[in-house]
């Protein structure tokens, strides 16, 4: 069965109407096609909607990041501005006198590698006269050997020269300290950036 349409135009015609016939397959055949052209709309508008979405969630995971890495840099300068001065005190007077307390074992540790590799060769001591008595007191208790002890007033605290025949060995946990305090301290110096892992 015939469908019949009609037309309605705006220019003036005859006053004899017009009339379009379409038959059903061609009507279903319009459906579709208006079908598809709109289910291809939708799905155009849907992935646009989609795409301005992620760029919206990139911008603000961005300007979330930047914010976030912002406080964590002034959290860490202001943590690191707080504990300076601590470990400024801690390596210019606690360091010092730990080396101190651990040059007499520092030297024993030492010394007993070159004595058994060396016999019976003497052994010589050179340290400063602050060092003396609690480096001789170990090593009286600690070996049998017979040790000469020389002072040099000119060596550091934590300076000690151990000689067994020909060879000699430095223990010099002043420098030792002062380059753990130098680098500490330029640690602090270094401007944010440059610092290692910051």
């Amino acid at each position: 069965m015939a469908l019949k349409l009609e037309v309605f135009d705006t220019e003036e015609k005859p006053t004899k109407t017009q009339t379009v016939v379409l038959d059903r397959v061609a009507l279903e055949d319009e459906k579709l096609a208006s079908y598809d052209t709109g289910y291809r709309a939708g799905w155009e508008d849907a992935n646009a909607a989609q795409s301005d979405d992620q760029t919206r969630i990139g911008a603000d995971l961005a300007r979330n990041l930047q914010t976030l890495g912002f406080t964590y840099h002034e959290a860490r300068s202001h943590i690191l501005k707080a504990i300076e001065p601590l470990l400024v005190q801690i390596v210019s007077q606690l360091l010092p006198e730990i080396a101190r307390e651990t040059l007499a074992p520092f030297v024993l540790e030492t010394l007993m590698p070159l004595a058994e590799g060396l016999g019976d060769a003497p052994v010589t001591l050179v340290l400063n006269p602050a060092a003396r008595a609690p480096v001789e007191a170990l090593l009286e208790q600690a070996t049998g050997l017979p040790v000469t002890i020389e002072e040099e007033p000119t060596l550091g605290e934590g300076q000690v020269y151990i000689r067994l025949g020909s060879v000699e060995t430095q223990v010099d946990l002043d420098k030792a300290t002062a380059d753990i305090a130098a680098a500490v301290r330029g640690f602090f110096d270094l401007p944010g950036k440059d610092r290692p892992n910051g």
